[in-house]
């Protein structure tokens, strides 16, 4: 499956001193990049990261994009996938995108090291795009990214979409009675509940049950322990219905499809949940359509 192939490209595991030491770059970079006018912006970018993908054709101008990575047209992995059919695709491989003469590469903290050395090597500017794990960092990049494009005005647009959909989930919360709690379940029962989707649901007043499960930043979960701790809700990929290999056949289990029915399973598709950026807004969208159906019964 190409999504197994993808997470294991990005990795599962965030690692802290290098998410720190990226989000002060972006800062500083941002600075730096905010009076940068048309005439200083790349002409020629191209993306070897799904989630640069994105954010790239969110933001920058039709004309600058040279090529995307292989991943960006896939509609079960790219919010963007319609967009990405417009470019051509690269193998993402250093020799690969030296051919294309871009003046800018961007990638992502997990891709292929020797790719990074290889740009680096031929003094091709390359800037390293680390998966969102909060909101706020997202913003931060969305901003240095657009400034380092010329194209300011269209990431403070979506900024202000992003910005927009959370104060729908914080109205939400509002009504949200008792309260109750849920558990982002990935493939193969993996929790992993910190990041935008987390946060999202927070910020809609479902509280996290990863702790009390006893999952502090991220692993399997047992099928025992999950059964026992219960949450009220599970954020699950699809339904039950929907599960495609054996990745995704723990949500047959017969236990999990008694305690959890479908009432009790909030669908978040893959492809709204693995990059922050254009999809953020519609994320937030269909977790309130979530709720608002299978939690206040609307």
């Amino acid at each position: 499956m190409q999504r197994e192939k993808f997470r294991t490209v990005v990795g599962i595991k965030r690692v802290a001193g290098l998410r720190s030491m990226l989000v002060c770059a972006l800062l500083i970079l941002a600075n730096s990049y905010q009076d940068l006018s048309w005439a200083d912006a790349p002409k020629r970018v191209v993306s070897a990261n799904l989630c640069a993908d994105q954010l790239l054709l969110a933001l920058a101008d039709p004309a600058q994009i040279v090529s995307l990575s292989p991943f960006a047209g896939d509609p079960q992995m790219s919010f963007m996938a319609e967009a990405a059919k417009a470019f051509p695709a690269n193998r993402g491989a250093g020799e690969a995108l030296i051919v294309l003469q871009a003046d800018l590469v961007l990638v992502g903290p997990y891709d292929n090291r020797y790719t990074r050395d290889l740009l680096a090597a031929r003094k091709t500017e390359f800037v390293v795009l680390a998966p969102w794990d909060s909101i706020a960092g997202g913003i931060m990049q969305i901003r240095y990214l657009a400034a380092r494009l010329g194209q300011s005005a269209k990431g403070e647009r979506l900024i202000a979409d992003i910005e927009q959909s959370l104060e729908m989930i914080r109205d939400i919360a509002a009504n949200i009675p008792g309260s109750p709690n849920s558990l982002v379940l990935h493939r193969r029962g993996y929790v992993f509940h910190a990041g935008v989707t987390g946060e999202i649901l927070a910020l809609a007043g479902l509280h996290d049950a990863a702790p009390e499960l006893g999952v502090k930043g991220g692993g399997f979960v047992p099928l025992e322990r999950l059964l026992v701790g219960r949450p009220d809700f599970l954020i699950v990929a699809g339904d039950a219905a929907d599960a495609e290999d054996q990745g995704e056949a723990i949500l047959l289990h017969p236990a999990l499809l008694n305690f959890f029915p479908l009432e009790r399973r909030l669908v978040v598709p893959d492809v709204l949940t693995l990059c922050g950026g254009p999809s953020t807004p519609v994320l937030a969208e269909r977790i309130a359509a979530e709720i608002r159906r299978k939690v206040l019964g609307h």
